[in-house]
């Protein structure tokens, strides 16, 4: 952890303070004024920067102002004297992370700093793993759709909201779009607002002073106020309870909030983007969701496809996370071979690129080889018990062609060549019976047109596993399946292959 410093032209004050984070284990180092700091910031960088407010040869306001400007996330915290209390208050608008009024209490600045190295290591943790985290990638039509509208937004700070299902990658469009604007230099402050309890929500939203509930033993910034300059990414939007969705909407009408239990407005200097994976119009409609907060959030509308309508994506994303992975482990990044690969093409994917990830850290974790094969990918993927009847055909049909039956002639004997793989009768029986159940399933429940819908599903995996196979080439692909070039571009049209 870098120190922290404190900057006071008034010796017994550094002394004091020093002595007091000395005790409490803290790294400090002290400076007299403000030219000293500024020397000091040519090599170095403190976690948390304590500054007088004035001070011979600059005041701390100005120096407030210019680390501010140079590092936005760094905590400053301002020290003054009863008398400049209204310039405290405006250091504090402007950006610094609190203020101590002389006289202080030593133990309670010692326990106002740990706030803010805490807050400050997880802002530092929070940009690394942003650093880490990669542009979006897609080579799909849908896709493409996407890295065009955030290009045509990135100039913009206007309302998002994006929507898409659970694991389709919400989060990382909403960092595209504050890597791209204007306050890309700014913190990009993410809250989900379904995982956070209700009773904690407001407080985690706009933060709280001292005493304003029980076990409020300090004031705590909340996350409007962490984003400010910035940007503040709702996740979940559609889960926020109902009485905290005014709060919000007089936050985006007026531009300023109060904290709980707060009698002082504060502005919000922030950019908005929500997300969800819920059809707001429908909450709307069930008086679950304001509808004049829809929309002052539907101010542009960006939808996230699922992984299933952007299939081509799955080898470029596979390659991605595999890789990852192996850097994560020290280990020699995996592959897979053509057949699995197909059978993650025909895979539904019901948790998006979130899945995919977690299966590609599964395997480079429990497959034994640095190949892996069909039988190497979990149960639900591989024709297991609880397969879809159309992956598990996928299984099948892209190890190739199934070898001949056994044909006895005159004398009992196998013909040459004919004889089959051990693992190819019970294969094949494998999925054939999950066909069958699947089949009986839906005529239980009372389905029609089951023979049709069986049928494209079927063909829907079948045309998958040979384009995984072929790298996408149609012309070989239904060569290899014996079919036209024409009939496999319009079953593809009919399939929605080709979306």
């Amino acid at each position: 952890m870098k120190p922290i410093w404190i900057v006071d032209d008034d010796q017994s004050i550094r002394f004091v303070l020093q002595k007091a984070l000395e005790k409490a284990e803290l790294p400090v180092r002290s400076f007299a004024s403000t030219r000293e700091v500024q020397a000091a910031l040519a090599t170095e960088q403190p976690q948390v920067l304590v500054s007088d407010i004035r001070m011979p040869g600059g005041s701390g306001i100005a120096l407030l102002q210019e680390l501010k400007r140079s590092q936005p996330h760094l905590p400053v915290i301002i020290m003054t004297a009863y008398s400049d209390l209204d310039s405290a208050v405006s250091a504090f608008q402007s950006g610094a992370f609190e203020y101590l009024s002389k006289p202080f209490d030593v133990d309670k600045a010692v326990d106002l700093i740990r706030r803010a190295v805490d807050e400050s290591l997880r802002e530092q943790g929070a940009q690394s793993a942003g650093l880490e985290t990669p542009e979006l990638l897609g080579q799909a039509p849908a896709m493409q759709d996407v890295f065009r509208a955030i290009g045509r937004l990135s100039p913009s700070l206007v309302t998002v909201l994006i929507t898409g299902e659970s694991g389709s990658g919400k989060e990382l469009v909403a960092q595209a779009l504050h890597r791209h604007s204007p306050r890309a230099q700014g913190p990009f402050v993410a809250i989900n607002t379904a995982a956070i309890p209700r009773d904690l929500l407001e407080s985690e939203l706009f933060g709280h002073e001292r005493g304003a509930f029980t076990g409020a033993q300090a004031a705590r910034r909340g996350r409007f106020e962490q984003a400010e300059g910035g940007t503040l990414f709702l996740d979940e939007i559609g889960d926020m309870p109902y009485e905290l969705q005014t709060r919000l909407l007089r936050v985006l009408s007026d531009g300023q909030f109060y904290r709980v239990g707060g009698h002082a407005p504060i502005r919000a200097n922030v950019r908005v983007i929500a997300a969800t994976h819920q059809n707001l119009e429908q909450r709307v409609r069930d008086g679950l969701f304001r509808e004049d907060l829809f929309h002052r959030l539907n101010v542009i509308r960006l939808r996230l496809p699922p992984l299933r309508e952007r299939r081509e994506d799955i080898e470029l994303l596979v390659r991605h996370f595999l890789h990852k992975s192996a850097a994560e482990l020290g280990v020699e990044t995996k592959r897979l071979s053509e057949a699995a690969l197909a059978v993650l093409q025909a895979y539904p994917f019901p948790g998006n690129v979130r899945e995919l990830q977690n299966l590609c850290h599964w395997l480079t974790v429990m497959a034994p080889g640095q190949v892996v094969d069909v039988k190497d990918l979990p149960p639900e993927l591989s024709g297991g018990s609880q397969a879809p009847a159309a992956v598990a055909a996928v299984a099948a049909v892209a190890t190739g062609p199934a070898p001949a039956p056994v044909a006895a002639s005159s004398g009992g004997a196998a013909l040459p060549g004919s004889e089959v793989e051990p693992a190819a009768a019970p294969r094949q029986a494998a999925w054939e019976s999950e066909l069958a159940g699947e089949a009986r399933s839906m005529l239980q429940a009372g389905a029609t047109q089951v023979m049709d819908q069986l049928s494209q599903r079927f063909e829907r995996a079948v045309i998958l596993a040979a384009l995984g196979v072929t790298h996408g080439r149609r012309i070989e692909a239904a060569q290899r399946l014996g079919i036209g070039r024409n009939t496999i571009t319009r079953k593809i049209q009919e399939l929605g292959l080709d979306a």
